[in-house]
């Protein structure tokens, strides 16, 4: 169960158990009850937005050289810690071999990258998921996408105001629900959400191997990124989101074009959807709802 849940359930007006007592029996500070969040100003939304279209253009731009490219380039005097700060924040780092890049959680288990030297010839064989920030004129969001690998059909999409699991979750019970079959491959980054147990849980009750990037490697999760770019570059930065419901409207119609309509040359000139339905899949059996809900009902509870 999230903090934000446990928080709810806190009773002030009770005389008996007290909010200390409430708080520890849930194993939540006191503090954090009644913290209210601060909105994030309009100047750090401008400067989100201008990392996130920096970080398309150049992945390997940590902090500092972020610095250094406002600095130079824009004329922004901007401290490195407000920086580090919003990367962290839109759950972004600079992509390049190092040690101690992103921390997944520290008591999730961390999977094998299983697609180094595999032949990825048919759709449902791999699919891949991860998370993007995604600005708005007031705010901003996440989103999470789950794509097959050889086709670069999206098979679902969830939008959250949080980088909890549980948006990750259904989209990945929304992709098992479309394609009407598992893949035999799930891949993703070392992300705590896609390694805590509720995500793991839901790949592997649908008889799917689990497969994680190597620390620090965007080549391993290539054709997504580039979705990212597409996503982005051709809807999400057009558009300027005013908020969450227009959002989620103009992302609904991208996806669509992006499936249907979006020639790839990479893909002969094709379409994902047509590419996408042209051989037979060798994918899992078909998902049982009932573990995947299970799995889910895991994470929620803690």
């Amino acid at each position: 169960m999230s903090a934000k849940q446990r928080k709810q359930m806190i009773e002030p007006k009770l005389r008996e158990p007290s909010i200390s007592r409430q708080c520890q029996l849930l194993s939540l500070s006191r503090s954090s009850f009644y913290y209210s969040p601060v909105p994030v100003s309009p100047e750090d939304l401008e400067l989100m937005r201008l990392i996130d279209e920096q970080y398309l253009k150049t992945p390997t731009f940590g902090s500092r050289s972020m610095v250094r490219h406002f600095w130079r380039h824009q004329g922004r005097r901007v401290n490195r810690k407000r920086i580090q700060r919003l990367m962290r924040l839109m759950g972004i780092e600079a992509i390049y071999p190092k040690p101690h890049t992103s921390r997944p959680h520290p008591e999730h288990r961390i999977y094998p990258y299983l697609l180094r030297d595999l032949t990825i010839d048919h759709p449902n064989q791999v699919w891949a998921a991860d998370i993007t920030y995604v600005g708005m004129s007031r705010g901003f969001m996440y989103l999470v996408a789950v794509m097959d690998w050889w086709s670069r059909y999206v098979l679902a999409w969830e939008l959250s105001n949080t980088m909890e699991a549980e948006f990750c979750i259904r989209a990945w019970e929304q992709a098992l629900a479309h394609a009407g079959q598992a893949p035999l491959i799930s891949n993703t980054d070392q992300g705590s959400q896609f390694t805590s147990p509720g995500f793991v849980d839901a790949v592997q009750s649908a008889g799917v191997e689990v497969s994680m990037d190597g620390r620090g490697r965007a080549i391993d999760n290539v054709f997504i990124e580039r979705l990212w770019r597409s996503v982005k570059y051709e809807d999400v930065y057009l558009r300027d989101y005013t908020n969450g419901w227009e959002a989620e409207t103009s992302l609904a119609a991208y996806f669509r074009f992006y499936n249907e309509e979006r020639i790839h040359q990479a893909l002969g000139y094709c379409t994902p959807l047509e590419v996408y339905r042209q051989r037979s899949s060798s994918g899992g059996q078909p998902p049982d709802e009932k573990p995947i809900e299970i799995a889910r009902k895991k994470m929620i509870a803690g």
